[in-house]
């Protein structure tokens, strides 16, 4: 059972930027039910919120999340079905949790000073950006435990290469911070003292964009990912198209022909 603390941290600045910091550092911040069950709700919470305009993802301690609760994993084989159901349902929700991540509107960085493994490493790969501090490590290790990482591959494999997914998969070790961000896990590793303001660099950069720009642009990365090139173009075509006829589109050229700041009008 978690403790009766506050596990979850919400700060938001004056930018526009929300940090969700998860703070269950004496479990090793894993994805329990109720940690998964907090940040769906919080994120939720953020895309109607139009004074949102980039979420962080966080984490106390020396470990950003270990990935999925294995005394409650542990607990749940005492059922009659041997915890079959639970299982379903545990990898159903964190499942959406992920897709959450991609389908919000605002962009997602992950912050990570520490481990992330296996479910927690694909809470990393699931955001649109990470950046870590140089002593930051990944591992997606189940297949040490016996449990192949099959649903953190999902993410995993869709920002690393093949040989490096599999590799990471087959071998459960731990890759460096370094070696992440060669792979494209992260965007970048930085001094553990900068790691907050770099985050903030990146965030409020991306906030100060139209959200309607970053919104169509974070949606059409994702929808024509899964296309092949002719419907990714046709969809990329029409997506332009639709943008242009907006009044933020219409401000930023004028801004730029102007030689303006824009006034952006987030429509």
């Amino acid at each position: 059972m978690e403790k009766n603390i506050n596990i979850l941290i919400k700060e938001k600045s004056d930018k526009g930027v929300l940090r969700l910091i998860m703070n269950n550092t004496d479990q090793k911040n894993p994805l329990s039910e109720s940690m998964m069950s907090m940040l769906m709700e919080e994120i939720k919470g953020a895309s109607s919120d139009q004074s949102i305009r980039v979420i962080v993802l966080a984490a106390t301690g020396n470990v950003f999340s270990s990935g999925h609760d294995l005394k409650e994993i542990t607990a749940a084989r005492e059922s009659e079905d041997s915890g079959e159901v639970y299982f379903k349902n545990l990898f159903d929700y964190c499942s959406s949790l992920m897709q959450l991540i991609v389908n919000t509107s605002q962009p997602v960085i992950a912050e990570v000073d520490g481990v992330a493994t296996a479910a927690g490493c694909q809470l990393v790969a699931s955001c649109d950006l990470a950046i870590a501090s140089n002593e930051s490590r990944f591992a997606t290790p189940g297949v040490n435990l016996g449990l192949f990482c099959s649903t953190p591959m999902v993410a995993l494999s869709r920002n690393v290469n093949k040989k490096n997914a599999m590799e990471m998969l087959l071998t459960g070790e731990f890759i460096s911070a370094e070696k992440a961000k060669e792979i494209g896990l992260i965007n970048n590793a930085v001094p553990k003292e900068d790691l907050t303001s770099e985050v903030d660099r990146l965030a409020e950069k991306i906030a100060s964009k139209s959200t309607m720009t970053v919104a169509t642009g974070k949606r059409a990365f994702y929808a024509q990912a899964e296309m092949d090139l002719s419907d990714a173009y046709e969809y990329t075509s029409k997506t332009m198209t639709d943008n242009l006829l907006k009044f933020d589109a219409k401000e930023g050229i004028n801004a730029f022909l102007e030689k303006r700041s824009p006034d952006w009008k987030d429509e």
